[in-house]
């Protein structure tokens, strides 16, 4: 099973953030084989962390809250809140798998939030840009909750489009980056 982990910082914590820096990685070292997407969101000055994106692959919805409230910086009171949702990798594959790679243009993380009937559980026809799309679900899959995307784009409102506004509540999108080791 496949979830989606978005921790998102609580205002004023990245000096305590930056001081689990190691702490996190070895953590997530531990789920490096489970791991689909990892890598931060960050504030619009392009330095400042303003939470932590996770897919991993798990074996239940235990082991998915197993995962996001034992780490570090959940514990230490860096994260305000948790989103955590079954996720469906529509793609087939890894972040590392993507082929425009690491670096280059500008990352996004874009969470429509559901409402009414499901979205987004087909990919878009244009999907190079994307690294990682899928439905986002309640913990047995059976309800759509939402769609969440990490894709390449120029900038926000071509990222927001990559989802259809009137088929979602809302409709968040974040400055993202690859995270993990280098």
């Amino acid at each position: 099973m496949e979830f989606l982990c978005y921790h998102r910082d609580r205002p004023g914590s990245d000096t305590l953030r930056d001081k689990l820096l190691e702490e996190h990685w070895s953590y997530m070292d531990g789920y490096a084989a489970e791991m689909i997407a990892r890598g931060p969101t960050i504030a619009d000055d392009g330095e400042t962390a303003t939470g932590s994106v996770h897919i991993v692959d798990l074996p239940d919805p235990a082991a998915a809250r197993a995962f996001a409230f034992d780490e570090p910086n959940y514990q230490a009171g860096v994260y305000r809140d948790v989103l955590l949702r079954r996720w469906r990798n529509m793609l087939g594959r890894t972040m590392w798998d993507f082929p425009g790679g690491r670096t280059g243009g500008n990352r996004y993380l874009v969470l429509g939030l559901g409402s009414g009937q499901a979205a987004g559980l087909g990919v878009p026809p244009d999907r190079d840009e994307l690294i990682a799309y899928g439905p986002l679900l309640s913990d047995d899959g059976a309800t759509w909750l939402g769609t969440a995307v990490l894709v390449r784009a120029p900038d926000q409102d071509t990222a927001r489009a990559v989802l259809s506004p009137d088929r979602y509540a809302d409709i968040e999108v974040h400055n993202w980056q690859f995270g993990g080791r280098s």
